[in-house]
């Protein structure tokens, strides 16, 4: 297995290291006539970024001071993001390449096409023409010292280096402005996404019972008191029933992030708002976490379930819990409920949906995926989950997932717009 892991981890590197090169060949080396500050400067932007983000990473994974995690983390993930488009846009000019030189081609043979031939020169009297007079040269003829190649005018480093400038200034525009507008679309806030859920077992008294679903936070070294103060405000602004934070609010310890997470205490619901743990609550203390919201005045549902008025709302805590012996435990949170009331679970991740089946759970609220976050993120998350975004149904449960909030690693979002879904509970009976 150690084996397989360390293949693996090489291959994986090597495919990395192999990918860069080639970005610096494509964008630096290939754009320039010969060796000096502007491809040593690619050198440095390149291996200088994946620095920074392996850094960022590294810091905080090993809770280095909060100072130094935020001061590396900005630039380290925007680079993550930068370099996955940058690569993306070198990929797509390899194909662009012979396309660019054809027409280029083309349009050089048809203006020399057009070129007006040189006129004759008039004959000459063989009497008046000296003995020794060489033929006049023609047209067509080429000096024997040109420096034209064989391949014709289209091969001469000129052209080369023309293609290979605009392909790479075509790329690094692009990535450049698909992250900063991605980056934009997160720091900008969440948009509010309305979805209308029919419950058989609703009674129509609860006809129209709103609840707020938000997810995936990830307050951080990037996203921080002023992002979660957004989060707050436009929760707040859709005036609903309950509040279901469903997982990975944080990125960080209670001492370091405490500040950040303090205006969750303004969340203004009529019957409260309530958190169970995602898989980044394992990875800063969830313990911790879970008495922090609950003096936040957030309701934690570990593996518990309550009572409402309507219906029984539900909370499993998240699989990555099983590390700490804290996993998801179906049979305490819904083992001895009334089947006959509607149930609303809150898990986090979308494959604990088939728990919820057996256990005849109504409706499953998860995050956890963020839509894929960064395309083509979304065809890798789209294999590892049952639901990737979105509303579906499994028998007779149904199972809507959030694209989150926030974002983990790159502060940007591309093709998967983040949200605050306002789910409308209808009764079939209403």
């Amino acid at each position: 297995m150690v084996i397989v892991f360390a293949l693996v981890a090489l291959l994986v590197l090597s495919v990395v290291v192999v990918g860069n090169w080639w970005m610096w060949r494509r964008l630096f080396r290939d754009t320039t006539r010969a060796p000096g500050l502007v491809r040593r400067v690619g050198v440095v932007v390149i291996a200088g970024g994946w620095a920074l983000t392996i850094g960022g990473l590294v810091a905080e994974r090993t809770g280095a001071p909060f100072w130094l995690q935020q001061v590396l983390a900005w630039p380290g993930f925007l680079w993550l993001a930068l370099a996955m488009y940058l690569m993306l846009g070198v990929l797509a000019g390899e194909l662009v390449r012979p396309l660019l030189r054809r027409w280029l081609e083309r349009r050089a043979r048809a203006g020399e096409a057009e070129a007006v031939p040189a006129p004759e020169p008039e004959p000459v009297p063989v009497a008046a023409a000296g003995p020794a007079d060489p033929p006049p040269p023609s047209a067509t003829d080429t000096p024997a010292d040109s420096t034209t190649p064989p391949g014709g005018p289209l091969a001469t480093p000129t052209r080369r280096l023309f293609v290979s400038r605009v392909i790479a200034g075509t790329a690094a525009a692009a990535a450049v402005g698909t992250v900063g507008y991605g980056t934009y679309g997160v720091l900008r806030g969440p948009k509010v996404k309305r979805v209308t859920v029919p419950l058989a077992k609703l009674p129509r008294a609860a006809h129209g019972y709103r609840i707020a679903v938000v997810s995936d936070v990830h307050l951080g070294p990037v996203l921080g008191r002023g992002f979660a103060q957004k989060v707050v405000d436009t929760i707040n602004g859709t005036q609903p029933d309950l509040i279901a934070v469903v997982g990975d609010l944080v990125d960080g310890s209670v001492k370091d992030l405490g500040p950040a997470a303090a205006p969750l205490a303004g969340l203004r619901a009529r019957h409260g708002a309530y958190f169970v743990t995602g898989n980044h609550e394992y990875f800063s203390g969830a313990e911790q976490w879970v008495e922090e919201v609950r003096r936040l005045g957030l309701r934690p549902l570990e593996n518990a379930r309550t009572e409402l008025p309507h219906f029984d709302l539900a909370g499993v805590n998240d699989v990555a819990g099983e590390s700490e012996g804290q996993g998801p435990d179906f049979a305490k949170a819904l083992g001895d409920r009334d089947r006959a009331r509607a149930c609303v679970l809150l898990a986090h991740q979308p494959v604990q949906i088939h728990d919820a089946v057996d256990h005849g759970v109504d409706l499953q609220l998860s995050g956890h995926t963020h839509g894929g976050q960064l395309w083509p993120g979304n065809l890798v998350a789209g294999l590892a989950n049952p639901t990737l975004a979105g509303l579906e149904r499994y028998g007779d449960t149904q199972l809507y997932v959030s694209r989150g909030a926030g974002a983990w690693g790159p502060p940007t979002r591309v093709g998967a717009e983040s949200d605050i879904t306002v789910i409308e509970l209808a009764s079939r009976q209403a």
